[in-house]
């Protein structure tokens, strides 16, 4: 089964940190761009950062930039999400998602994301 299978969520304070994980079974992520994307309730899902498939080059949100990192291990076909100085506007169901030529398209189930103290 190809899939992708985020982990990492839950509740942190204002101001303290997650990471998460995304990893994919069934097949490699080695030739796929990446991304990390959010839906908070009532609002429509936003990319906040993506990756190239080497890793090389990635891109972040106006609202993130600064406090998260993105980044991928293909030893254990793996991306993640470092998440520092959260905010409660950070609270929201985070998507990993995997593109590449094809087209191939997989998005994981969601992780809840919630800031509060």
């Amino acid at each position: 089964q190809l899939q992708l299978v985020e982990s990492g969520g839950g509740l942190v304070q204002p101001g303290g940190s997650l990471r998460l994980s995304c990893t994919a079974s069934g097949f490699t992520l080695e030739t796929y761009a990446m991304g990390w994307f959010r839906q908070a309730p009532g609002k429509a899902r936003e990319r906040i950062s993506c990756i190239s498939s080497s890793g090389g080059s990635t891109n972040y949100a106006d609202s993130v930039k600064g406090r998260f990192t993105i980044s991928r291990d293909g030893a254990k076909n793996t991306m993640y999400l470092q998440m520092n100085s959260l905010e409660p506007e950070d609270t929201a169901v985070y998507y990993c998602n995997a593109v590449s030529t094809g087209p191939r398209n997989y998005w994981g189930q969601g992780t809840q994301v919630t800031v509060s103290s």
